[in-house]
């Protein structure tokens, strides 16, 4: 069975907003407010290029939410969709050619590329932390450069442990391990019953990112110490490297080349037991009468702790820009003001069923977070992100690392058996070395 990243998540969670400790304003009154701060142009209209959406629901209340504006301020807003993978190129060809849409939702650091090329939204960006009880601080990180905002932190996409939880008792576990030797072991009895696992080899922007920098992370491996000096060709390193290459052993083939949608499809079609991913899977189930014992079987936990003795997460966050060359710049901060208003920002969150995390404190009341058990390990991921660059600054280089495919490239290297990891820590070292020269 196959599905599109469309066919994923079909509408959202259904949830009320609830009662939270906000600063509310009627749709009214919060466009009332943007429009009164930024003073859109005269005969503005603006075009948003975002991420396909893995759930639909959050796709709906974007676009709901849009709607009110538009019909509110007579502001066009066309919204266009590009594959995950798609975005950054496409984002980087806009920055450089100076044309193209207004606002574009990028991933990770892709901002610290081209930090000169977007909008500096530093007062929109500090009026809603100071609303909205502050960013995390990794999210802030990431749309920030030399103290100033060139982004509006959005989300942050939680990743986790996916798992069939009679599949896992089968295997004779009580419980998910906490640790990584843990996950060996099961990984092995899992792969002898035919339940093997899958966690994403291949240059999944999510998936593989993820499962890939918490392998080096987890073992005491990074890219680079706080002075951005690289030293990924590390013993610790060598260590993380090792035990994928016994992990992989109870993987189920093809994982190398696996993008964000495949660890998804493999799961639904019942040929795996464990992966990472979005909270998404779950509703893909969920959302399918003839996928309901599936469903119910389903649970999900934090990635294992590893020899460093404490949880190392990466998650997916993308951030909305405003580029430079826009010829509507006050339409589009009144547009993305009145969007995060709690209002729309809450909705938004509902509609996505747990997929998207908050980046502003306050909206971790949300009662999507304990609606359902499954979604408790999607809850934190804003408050646990360590960002892509650690241990060393953000920036051009921690995002080019990352999107030359460093990281993923070595951990699938040794995984694989392509090359050793000795070999596979060498040729990360001396690939970010040119990066970070």
């Amino acid at each position: 069975m196959t599905i599109s990243r469309r066919d994923l998540l079909m509408g959202g969670a259904g949830l009320a907003a609830g009662a939270m400790a906000l600063p509310m304003l009627s749709t009214k009154e919060a466009i009332a407010q943007a429009v009164a701060k930024f003073q859109p142009e005269s005969g503005a209209s603006l075009r948003l290029l975002r991420w396909s959406p893995f759930v639909k629901g959050e796709e709906d209340a974007w676009i709901a939410n849009t709607k009110k504006f538009t019909e509110a301020t007579g502001i066009d807003v066309r919204i266009d969709k590009e594959s995950w993978e798609d975005i950054r190129p496409k984002a980087a060809v806009a920055a450089n050619v100076g044309s193209g849409p207004d606002i574009v939702w990028v991933w990770f650091d892709d901002a610290q590329q081209y930090p000169d090329k977007l909008l500096d939204v530093t007062e929109l960006a500090t009026s809603l932390a100071g609303q909205y009880g502050g960013y995390y601080p990794a999210s802030q990180a990431y749309a920030t450069v030399n103290g100033r905002f060139v982004g509006l932190p959005l989300a942050t996409i939680g990743n986790a442990v996916v798992y069939r939880d009679s599949w896992v008792k089968q295997a004779g576990f009580s419980e998910f391990p906490k640790d990584t030797k843990g996950l060996l072991e099961l990984g092995k009895a899992l792969k002898a019953n035919n339940h093997p696992m899958g966690f994403t080899l291949g240059h999944g922007v999510g998936d593989g990112n993820n499962f890939c920098h918490w392998v080096l992370w987890s073992h005491g491996g990074k890219m680079v110490d706080e002075g951005g000096k690289v030293v990924i060709n590390s013993p610790e390193t060598v260590a993380g490297l090792k035990y994928v290459a016994e992990l992989y052993k109870t993987f189920i083939p093809g994982t190398e080349s696996w993008l964000d949608v495949n660890n998804n499809r493999a799961f639904i079609a019942g040929d795996l037991s464990v992966t990472a991913n979005g909270v998404s899977v779950y509703y893909a189930a969920a959302n399918d009468p003839k996928l309901a014992e599936m469903a119910a079987d389903m649970k999900s936990t934090n990635f294992p702790v590893g020899p460093i003795g404490k949880k190392v997460e990466l998650h997916q966050t993308t951030t909305a820009c405003i580029f430079k060359y826009s010829k509507f710049p006050k339409a589009a901060q009144a547009y993305l003001a009145f969007m995060f208003q709690a209002d729309q920002y809450n909705a938004w969150l509902t509609g996505a069923s747990a997929y998207c995390c908050q980046t502003l404190k306050s909206f971790a009341n949300n009662p999507v977070w304990t609606s359902k058990p499954i979604h408790a390990a999607y809850a934190l991921a804003s408050e646990t992100l360590q960002p892509n660059g650690y241990a060393g600054p953000l920036g051009p280089k921690s995002a080019a690392a990352m999107a030359d495919w460093i990281v993923v490239d070595m951990v699938a290297e040794a995984a694989t058996g392509q090359r050793t990891p000795e070999e596979a820590a060498k040729r990360a070292q001396q690939r970010a070395e040119r990066i970070y020269r």
